[in-house]
């Protein structure tokens, strides 16, 4: 009992722990060599497949009628796109600068749309699932307009143009967000049985994002061993996107407490669809950017880690005073 509930406590640094070593395991292990060409394919099927899955479990849980609009959607958009321009600005201006591929890391890390799963470790940290929701689902629109209208004068591409960016990103970001949400609304309307069966299913969506988040940091770990990049560069890219995380998950938690949402305002803001930085990287901007990604899904991770820690804390004290005024 003792190994279950620390697994339980623990299930997100275990989880990027087993990423790391399943990579090595499985690059250096000669057993796994007949598999090793089949393995993008695979991990392109699963991982689509988890996600989908825990975004279903938890969207079956959010009453629709809760996905509206709120005022700090509207500041975190205003910072998300506003401190992009200004460093597309920057870019415009100067385009010779030899920080660029700092500048352009911090540009992808400002702008990455919430990740899907943010609604999962949300609901876990006893935040609102569809308050984040909406928010997702209005941040991947508007950074599917705004970077078609930035990216090509930030880092002119031959043929990046607005409206092949435009259906790029949106059919990146919006399958695994739109789809889970369309089956949701569909068995919340019409299967109530099966509904009754999902609600009643506790925790799974966050142990099937822990596994999705060991296959993520396994390919993450695969990236960062591949690159290129000098290791002076790399530790100037995990400081980067380190300074940035740290920044919105704090500017984040300080405007949702204005509107009495500060859990949802942190990961809103923080917690970020890490492959659609890397995505970007490689496909609108210099290559090298693609590490951001890499390095921004260990910080994000590493603060959840903390907060569940923080909250599983609280709560256990709260239990040690319950039971010493019950018998006091």
């Amino acid at each position: 009992m003792n190994i279950i509930r620390f697994i339980k406590n623990w299930t997100l640094p275990l989880a990027m722990i087993a990423g790391v070593v399943s990579y090595f395991a499985y690059v250096r292990l000669p057993f796994f060599a007949p598999t090793r060409p089949y393995a993008n394919a695979v991990v392109g099927v699963v991982q689509p497949l988890l996600i989908f899955s825990m975004l279903f479990l938890t969207f079956c849980k959010i009453s629709f009628d809760e996905l509206h609009l709120r005022r700090w959607h509207l500041w975190h958009i205003l910072i998300q796109t506003g401190l992009f321009a200004i460093l597309s600005c920057i870019l415009m201006i100067f385009p010779y600068l030899h920080c660029r591929v700092l500048i352009e890391s911090a540009m992808l890390c400002l702008l990455c749309p919430t990740a899907t799963a943010a609604a999962v470790v949300t609901a876990k940290l006893d935040g609102s699932a569809a308050s984040i929701t909406a928010y997702t689902i209005i941040i991947n629109l508007a950074v599917a307009v705004i970077a078609p209208l930035l990216l090509p004068l930030a880092h002119p591409h031959e043929g990046l143009t607005f409206l092949p960016t435009f259906t790029m990103i949106l059919h990146k970001v919006f399958p695994m967000l739109i789809c889970p949400l369309i089956a949701a609304w569909a068995v919340r309307r019409w299967c109530p049985k099966l509904l009754n069966v999902v609600l009643k299913v506790k925790d799974l969506s966050f142990y099937l994002w822990a596994v999705a988040l060991a296959i993520a940091i396994a390919v993450t770990v695969k990236a960062i061993v591949h690159s290129t990049v000098p290791v002076e560069y790399e530790i100037a890219i995990a400081a980067v996107s380190l300074a940035c995380c740290l920044f919105q998950f704090a500017a984040g938690k300080r405007i949702g407490s204005a509107y009495g949402e500060r859990t949802e305002g942190g990961q809103a803001l923080g917690q970020k669809n890490t492959v659609f930085i890397i995505w970007m990287g490689y496909t609108f901007l210099s290559p090298v950017t693609a590490v951001a990604g890499g390095f921004y899904s260990v910080w994000h991770n590493i603060i959840n880690s903390w907060q569940l820690y923080k909250k599983r804390e609280r709560r256990e004290r709260k239990e040690i005073k319950g039971d010493k005024g019950r018998y006091s």
